[in-house]
């Protein structure tokens, strides 16, 4: 079984969100993981202070698997907007600056992000979710990286309950819905999160196999 080769992984978040989106993935093949909440203790959190998705993602997993002694995985998302620059990038979990519960901040995020493209045509409005992957031995060696892309276009009209952070503004044209709109086993089999956790799945088993 996968499982009894790869062990159980640290997911380096204590999002629940992130943890059963990726588990769902990994979990169909019999690989375990346990988000940073699952520790008998806490550890000093890795500065990610990467110009890209892929340096914080690779930022987190060395740190946190030099900290606790564990293969670690680890991923950092956001979203660009083309017609921002790519912005908010990867100041997006931080964008409008503002602290507290994570409702809170997704709240004040996306109120920020429809200020920033009001009065904007929805051609202008192209944008994507990124997610960058990164595993680490239990040693500190890099052991796979991935990426993944979740196409779509900003909406100033928030929609649907699913998700979590700008799932509500991401439109997605060939369905008719936002990514919110989406139930969870759909989200996943096209989100940059679910691309990214696959293409890291199939590196995992092809190194342990």
């Amino acid at each position: 079984m996968p499982s009894q080769r790869l062990g159980k992984i640290l997911f380096a978040t204590s999002n629940p969100h992130k943890i059963r989106e990726v588990g769902e993935v990994l979990g169909a093949s019999g690989c375990s993981i346990a988000g940073l909440d699952s520790l008998n203790e806490s550890f000093p959190e890795p500065l990610e202070d990467g110009d890209s998705f892929e340096d914080n993602a690779r930022i987190k997993a060395l740190g946190y698997a030099q900290s606790t002694g564990m293969s670690c995985l680890a991923e950092d998302s956001g979203l660009e907007v083309d017609a921002l620059g790519g912005a908010p990038g990867v100041h997006s979990a931080r964008y409008s600056g503002i602290s507290g519960d994570r409702a809170s901040v997704d709240r004040a995020n996306n109120e920020k992000l429809i200020d920033a493209v009001a009065g904007m045509s929805p051609s202008e409005l192209s944008a994507r979710f990124v997610c960058a992957m990164c595993w680490v031995s239990a040693t500190g060696e890099v052991l796979g990286e991935t990426r993944g892309v979740y196409e779509g276009l900003i909406t100033t009209e928030p929609r649907g309950e699913n998700g979590f952070g700008y799932d509500p503004l991401l439109w997605l044209p060939d369905v008719g819905k936002t990514s919110a709109e989406l139930a969870p086993e759909e989200k996943n089999a096209r989100s940059h999160r679910g691309a990214a956790t696959r293409a890291m799945l199939q590196l995992m088993l092809a190194q342990n196999g």
